[in-house]
């Protein structure tokens, strides 16, 4: 209920302190003016040299795609596909995951977000290859609810069912999680 009675949060940082920005309209079109379209495998590389630290790729979505990060150099990738708000039609991240696993697993960390809800999800994920999961959704409701202790209350849901699906598939280490825990369709 204190939810629905606070007043709409717009992007206070930006609308009415950067030029041209005010209101959602011309929010959008500046926001998409900051992105590079032309980014390419080589400027990764430029990136990593440069920045000198880890570097973790998010958005990838395809094996050969893959392969490019690890070549670069990338620490990890997380399989995104940004929730589906760039191209509609994309795959699903746990879809694809388990191609991107075979042929770049051994090469470079493999991370997913997309469609991660629950502590089941978070296990079927690292069955599949994945060795971390990203999770907003689920933890944005529990603010929502609660606050910080929604958010707390969202991870030990979360956990709670990871450890019952673990115990169901006779598991009690997630390195010992593997593909023969989970039903897939041949």
């Amino acid at each position: 209920m204190r939810m629905l009675t606070t007043k709409n949060h717009f992007f206070g940082n930006i609308v009415g302190h950067v030029d041209g920005i005010k209101d959602v309209r011309s929010l959008g079109s500046w926001i998409g003016a900051q992105f590079d379209q032309q980014l390419d495998w080589k400027e990764v590389d430029w990136i990593k040299k440069r920045w000198g630290g880890k570097l973790i790729i998010k958005g990838i979505l395809d094996a050969e795609d893959a392969l490019l990060a690890a070549k670069t150099g990338a620490d990890a990738i997380i399989v995104s596909n940004h929730g589906g708000r760039q191209l509609d039609g994309a795959s699903s991240t746990i879809n694809i995951l388990p191609e991107i696993v075979d042929k770049a697993g051994k090469l470079v960390e493999v991370h997913i977000d997309g469609g991660i809800r629950s502590g089941q999800d978070v296990v079927k994920a690292m069955c599949l290859g994945a060795k971390g999961t990203y999770i907003g959704r689920a933890f944005l409701y529990g603010l929502g609810a609660l606050g910080k202790e929604g958010v707390t209350k969202a991870l030990e849901i979360i956990k709670t069912e990871a450890d019952m699906t673990m115990a169901l598939c006779g598991r009690r280490d997630v390195h010992d999680l593997n593909r023969d825990n989970i039903y897939t369709q041949k």
